[in-house]
């Protein structure tokens, strides 16, 4: 048991779109990311996704609106549910979702950042 500063953590990297997990709880991991940019549409078959806004402000483009998550907000995207983030400045985000969860859902590219990046 020790406690976790989200701040030093961010410190110890600058890449986009590439989780670094922190912490694990149970079958869970709590991943940190650097956003900016457009990522790319897709959707997780076997999970929820949770998106904690810790600095700056993002949106998530869903087929029918744009939500928009500020600091200290939060949203939960229902598995199944396609979905784009994107941030138009650099943003610092939480996401707690299974291990093993692939950053880019049924789809891989040059976003499909690799899984159990641990800082």
């Amino acid at each position: 048991m020790k406690k976790i500063n989200f701040k030093s953590k961010f410190n110890k990297f600058d890449d986009r779109w590439s989780p670094k997990v922190i912490a694990e709880m149970n079958d869970y991991q709590f991943k940190l990311v650097k956003i900016e940019d457009d990522f790319i549409w897709h959707h997780h078959d076997d999970t929820d996704e949770v998106f904690i806004v810790l600095e700056g402000q993002i949106f998530i483009e869903f087929e029918n609106e744009t939500i928009e998550i500020n600091e200290g907000e939060m949203i939960v995207v229902p598995k199944g549910v396609k979905h784009k983030p994107y941030a138009k400045k650099e943003a610092k985000i939480m996401l707690v979702e299974p291990s093993g969860v692939v950053n880019t859902g049924e789809k891989e590219n040059k976003l499909t950042a690799p899984n159990d990046q641990w800082i």
